[in-house]
């Protein structure tokens, strides 16, 4: 299943920018309707992720968990001001976006796109700091963030189902060297080790038949 993951994730990218799309032509009043299918998609996602197994199968089950009860409140409580809405919306991005810069970061040694996720967990974030304050607590606010969200999540995906897309059809080869190469990289290596476990032995020879060369 962890070979397939790319295909999901690029779906689950396109996905997003046709929610994130979709969101922001929506009327107000359908606005705090959708945020809650929204946040349980976001929970799909991690739970996949989990039940693909990955390294961190375990945050991503975590959060997937944590974004059903956030969806579950939302849509429980859905008749209520924009600002509960903003306010777990901003919660899910605060999350995501710290989860992101983490995991980012871990892997900062092996994966060259970790910058890239790094600074998508800031905007995502920041975005959620922003949803979560006294600013968002209106129609149109609310609108941009889930816009916003679709979009930031749709990079995301898209880039991480590209890596490992990249990494699942790497060529096995690529690194193999032929039978004489490799020969003459064991008898390299093998001069080497010598020469460091004798090494004053050697200088010592060298110098005598530099003497004798020059007699």
């Amino acid at each position: 299943m962890r070979r397939s993951m790319w295909g999901f994730l690029l779906f689950a990218g396109v996905a997003w920018l046709a929610i994130g799309w979709s969101v922001l032509r929506l009327e107000p009043a359908d606005v705090v309707a959708v945020a809650g299918p929204m946040i349980f998609f976001a929970a799909l996602c991690e739970a996949v992720r989990a039940l693909a197994g990955m390294r961190t199968w375990w945050v991503n089950a975590s959060m997937a968990a944590l974004f059903v009860a956030t969806g579950v409140v939302i849509v429980v409580d859905r008749d209520s001001t924009y600002a509960t809405t903003a306010a777990l919306v901003g919660w899910f991005l605060m999350v995501r976006g710290a989860v992101d810069i983490a995991v980012s970061t871990m892997n900062r040694g092996t994966d060259r796109t970790w910058g890239l996720v790094v600074t998508l967990g800031v905007l995502q974030a920041g975005l959620g700091f922003y949803a979560a304050g006294p600013l968002a607590r209106a129609a149109d606010p609310v609108i941009l963030t889930l816009g916003a969200l679709g979009l930031l999540r749709a990079v995301a995906d898209l880039v991480t189902g590209l890596r490992l897309r990249e990494v699942a059809t790497a060529r096995p080869d690529v690194l193999r060297l032929s039978p004489e190469r490799e020969a003459g990289m064991t008898g390299y290596a093998a001069g080497i080790s010598d020469f460091e476990a004798h090494p004053r032995h050697r200088a010592d020879q060298m110098v005598e038949e530099g003497a004798e060369q020059r007699h």
